[in-house]
């Protein structure tokens, strides 16, 4: 399976609803976050508590998509333009976020991502 194919599939179970599920799936036990802020987030169980606080916030999830995705299969690298739109508790309006996410690939898992966004 190639890198963008694995993108696809991970960004296709993002939209669906299922970030735990492709979190669980794509990223490795020694995965890097790193937001827009340049706040860190080290190894998958550091990593799954900043997702798992970023859902907490999510009172209704309205969708999501791709924008543009690509990949560089010689250096194992991908990088998505996503959308989603939530409302977070005690919000009353949706508000739509737009994301460029860049990973680092080993193999069947992420072991780095950075994202791109007006923080």
């Amino acid at each position: 399976m190639s890198y963008l194919s694995k993108e696809k599939d991970l960004q296709n179970m993002v939209n669906s609803g299922q970030l735990m599920e492709a979190f669980e799936k794509y990223y490795a036990d020694n995965v890097t976050l790193v937001e827009a802020t340049g706040d860190k987030f080290e190894g998958k169980n550091e990593a799954r508590k900043h997702e798992e606080e970023f859902l907490g916030k999510v009172q209704e999830f309205h969708g999501a998509g791709i924008n543009k995705i690509t990949s560089n299969e010689d250096e194992g690298t991908t990088m998505s333009e996503v959308w989603m739109e939530v409302t977070f508790k005690g919000m009353d309006a949706p508000v739509k976020m737009e994301q460029v996410a860049v990973k680092k690939w080993e193999g069947d898992h992420v072991v780095h991502e950075r994202f791109y966004y007006n923080a």
